[in-house]
């Protein structure tokens, strides 16, 4: 299993851990944990990284109309979101660094 794999599944599981868990720290475990996982990103799917990142964002409160256990998902959703915008944020300026490197 490759260091790129390992990291995202430990972000994956950070995010559902911290969806229920108040340490104080959730949002920079979450951002840091994104931000290595964006890293690792390869060129390939950068693109639909920050694609997935601005969809969940904008769609993650639809899962609170569900009965019994939407606030739970939405809770989950929300983290894994602020995951996925912190990586996209990492694969932009990889990016960037890409196209103005000489």
């Amino acid at each position: 299993m490759s260091t790129a794999k390992i990291i995202w599944i430990i972000g994956v599981l950070a995010a559902i851990v911290l969806a229920f868990i108040d340490t104080g720290y959730d949002a920079a475990i979450i951002a840091i944990l994104g931000l290595v996982g964006g890293f690792f990103v390869d060129k390939d799917h950068r693109l639909g990284l920050i694609v997935a990142a601005i969809f969940l964002a904008a769609g993650n409160a639809a899962w609170g109309s569900i009965p019994a256990i939407g606030s739970y998902l939405t809770a989950i959703w929300a983290s894994y979101a602020g995951l996925l915008a912190a990586a996209s944020l990492m694969a932009i300026a990889r990016t960037t660094y890409d196209r103005l490197k000489p």
